[in-house]
């Protein structure tokens, strides 16, 4: 028989190539953000800036108590290093957005150094030397409310940011292990004024990272009112350009009014009160670990266990979310986080003995990795231009509330003794970050990447004329810089 042949195959018809799938992103790490030489920079700067504090706090309470022979001065020395916080990171924020940022930093650095350098002769005397304390605590918000604004500008506003700001957390936390039982050592081979001279080293040391490490930046807001006192564009006004020379508008004026717009924001109000008021409730085991401690019959053994075991477990949570979370999963977790970190507080109205009392430190600092969402939601919904003095209110508020929330912790232990007022803690907490965290969930705008203006519009939705006078501004900031 034979074969019959088959017919050709048609010929396929022409259609749309398949789509080539968009490739994955590499998810960001640690180490992305440790491969920018800039960051590392502000890395190996902020290390050395948090060593010459440790090493100053410790130096100046064993100083002033050499001194006076009081232990109320010398806890009052340690006491300063928190109030004036509140002044100056609301007073002087404006530093922040209206300089370029590398000299605020830079500035900073020599400011403290400065400070400490009249320390550490064997003349001054106690009211200098308290006198210098405060202003170092002055300066510091403005400082690192600037160092997390550059972060924006060094690793953008995603998830980079977060990333570098955990590990700075993380550094600062781990200061917490090691920083101040090497400065006890210290003060064995040096006095405590020969330690200072350590410290303005290391603020030295800083600012010359600072100045040789990081790129120059325009200030991101320059505001400012003509001569005659008519108002000129800024961005932060975005009021119309006049030709009359322009005079500075009062440093207090440009921080109080950008405090006013930050917190105008209720989005923003809710991610500050995120910030402040866990940290508040969370301070109260660290403020009553002495007592406790001894009650606990466990010693300085156990006094040094219990001050560690939150640190401890802030560095796990940190580390943990920050590698091995995708951002999304980070933000998805962050309100759970939060109102889930105090309820091992809880456990203190059972008495916990010492093994118990460390596990349940150690799981609630865990679920301090809620910042690192947090801090995504928080550079979204602030305006650039306020970048600045955003960040210096959010560290003034942090510490001078967990200075509130030390104060407030003392008292109440005198009435209802250190457990009671751990687990009370943990309950009144509970409830105000479920509080916050319905309110998170009722201002949020949608996605992160959503920019509002200071008026809290979306920033596409600005009025033609505010766009221009922005891109004019942006010509002029490459024609000085010569980007």
């Amino acid at each position: 028989m034979q074969e019959q042949a088959l017919p050709p195959a048609p010929a396929p018809t022409p259609g749309p190539a398949p789509a080539t799938p968009a490739p994955t992103p590499t998810p960001s790490n640690y180490t992305a953000a440790l491969a920018i030489p800039e960051f590392r920079a502000v890395f190996a700067a902020h290390a050395l800036s948090l060593l010459g504090v440790i090493v100053s706090e410790i130096a100046l309470s064993v100083l002033v108590y050499d001194l006076t022979g009081s232990p109320l001065w010398s806890a009052l020395t340690f006491a300063l290093g928190f109030l004036p916080y509140v002044v100056g990171g609301t007073l002087l924020a404006g530093v922040a957005d209206r300089f370029p940022a590398r000299r605020v930093l830079v500035t900073c650095d020599l400011v403290c150094a400065a400070c400490v350098l009249p320390m550490a002769t064997s003349s001054a005397p106690i009211g200098v030397v308290l006198a210098l304390r405060c202003a170092l605590a002055l300066v510091s918000p403005v400082f690192q409310g600037t160092r997390m604004a550059t972060l924006a500008d060094i690793l953008g506003d995603g998830d980079l940011f977060v990333l570098g700001r955990s590990l700075l957390r993380i550094v600062s936390q781990s200061s917490l292990l090691i920083g101040y039982g090497l400065g006890g050592i210290l003060l064995t081979v040096v006095s405590p004024r020969h330690a200072l001279l350590i410290t303005v080293a290391t603020f030295l040391l800083s600012a010359a990272l600072l100045r040789l490490g990081t790129q120059h930046r325009p200030a991101r807001a320059a505001p400012h009112r003509t001569a005659t006192g008519t108002a000129t564009g800024t961005a932060a006004t975005g009021t119309a350009t006049t030709g009359t020379a322009p005079t500075p508008r009062p440093l207090l004026t440009d921080s109080l009014q950008g405090a006013r717009q930050v917190l105008a924001a209720p989005r923003v109000r809710v991610l500050l009160l995120l910030f402040w008021l866990p940290a508040m409730f969370s301070v109260v085991p660290e403020a009553l670990a002495a007592p406790y401690a001894a009650a606990l019959g466990a010693g300085s053994t156990g006094l040094g266990l219990l001050m560690c075991a939150l640190p401890v477990g802030t560095i796990a949570g940190e580390l943990y979310a920050g590698a091995r979370l995708r951002p999304a999963t980070r933000e998805r977790v962050a309100l759970p986080l939060v109102c889930c970190m105090l309820l091992p507080y809880l456990g203190f109205a059972w008495h916990p003995n010492l093994t118990a009392s460390l596990l349940l430190l150690l799981l609630s600092g865990a679920g301090s990795a809620y910042t690192l969402g947090l801090d995504q939601w928080f550079v979204a919904a602030v305006p650039e231009e306020l970048r600045g003095r955003a960040m210096t209110l959010l560290t003034a508020g942090l510490m001078t509330i967990q200075g509130v929330g030390m104060a407030l912790a003392g008292v109440a232990a005198e009435f209802a003794g250190v457990p009671a007022t751990v687990a009370a803690a943990g309950a009144l907490g509970t409830a105000a970050c479920a509080v916050l965290a319905v309110a998170a969930r009722k201002t949020d705008a949608g996605p992160t990447g959503d920019r509002r203006t200071t008026d809290g519009r979306p920033a596409g939705d600005r009025p033609a004329e505010d766009r221009r006078e922005t891109d004019r501004r942006d010509r002029a900031d490459r024609d000085m810089t010569g980007g």
